[in-house]
């Protein structure tokens, strides 16, 4: 008799052990049962907390892309270079290299930073330049109004290159700049660090 009063009074003194380790769990968490990384279906506030903590993660990743574009530590005043190339005698890739300097020129002056962009045309591209030929003089005339970050060079040995080939004079637009090499102009300029891209 004496051992079975001693496991009733053992099996009472846990279940009141396991009632009060419940109140206070539920005390802590609003009134309601909750287990971290458990979901209960009659714990309303298990769905409520899910959507929070979600909108809360999403914000959190906005204010770190955020700080990384304005990140304090970077210097001020950095200038960014740019070459675009242009070899081919294809309008839509002339007009997509005027795109794309539209686009980068666009980017960093929402920055607020500097940046040099120079269109080089030479072999068939430098049709993109030539007065007589070009499929998008009024595109770059427009640009150098709008967009003075940007300078196109036309390849001077192309340009004497198609002169004796077409026994006439090769007019460039205004806008550009002859230069002796446009080959040579890409490597110099990328021997000074300028970034490189073949639209």
């Amino acid at each position: 008799m004496l051992n079975f009063q001693s496991v009733a009074k053992f099996i009472a003194m846990g279940a009141i052990a396991v009632l009060a380790s419940t109140s206070l769990a539920e005390a802590e968490h609003g009134g309601k049962y909750w287990v971290p990384g458990a979901q209960s279906a009659t714990d309303p506030a298990s769905d409520a907390r899910k959507p929070r903590m979600s909108r809360a993660s999403a914000e959190m990743r906005k204010r770190a892309a955020y700080a990384r574009m304005h990140d304090p530590v970077a210097p001020k005043g950095k200038e960014h270079h740019l070459i675009l190339q242009v070899n081919s005698n294809d309008p839509a890739a002339m007009n997509l290299t005027l795109n794309n300097a539209t686009n980068v020129a666009e980017y960093y002056k929402g920055l607020g930073e500097k940046v040099k962009i120079e269109v080089v045309t030479f072999g068939p591209g430098l049709h993109m330049l030539r007065e007589d030929t070009s499929p998008v003089k009024a595109r770059i005339e427009e640009m150098a109004l709008s967009s003075p970050e940007v300078s196109f060079k036309a390849c001077g040995n192309t340009q004497e290159k198609m002169q004796k080939a077409e026994n006439k004079s090769i007019p460039i637009i205004k806008q550009a700049e002859v230069v002796k090499s446009g080959v040579v102009r890409v490597m110099e300029l990328q021997e000074k660090g300028w970034a490189y891209v073949k639209p």
